[in-house]
């Protein structure tokens, strides 16, 4: 037995209101407004790249110390989205930059 035009209607009609629900409620918490945000404001994930590219070099040539390497490492990928942040140190060591 075909169903009729009707009910047909009557069930996309339901079904593009459970979508417009969904997406307010979305918006009401705020995953919306935070992907457009994360879009935005994020890093710069080429620099960063490059940042790791160059320590990942000065480890190489051994200009960079294993524990100055692992933690400048972490801090890199954590600005990346890729990593918890490192445990901060008790006093920084200067960051020679190239």
């Amino acid at each position: 037995m075909a169903s009729s035009p009707q009910s047909y209607q009557k069930r996309q009609r339901e079904l593009r209101k459970k979508e417009r629900k969904a997406e307010k409620q979305a918006i009401r918490h705020g995953r919306s407004a935070a992907k457009a945000e994360a879009a935005d404001d994020g890093p710069d994930e080429d620099a960063l790249l490059e940042e790791f590219r160059i320590l990942n070099e000065k480890f190489a040539a051994g200009e960079v110390e294993e524990d100055d390497f692992e933690f400048r490492k972490a801090e890199i990928f954590h600005k990346m989205g890729l990593g918890e942040a490192p445990e901060p140190r008790e006093e920084e060591p200067a960051q020679a930059e190239a």
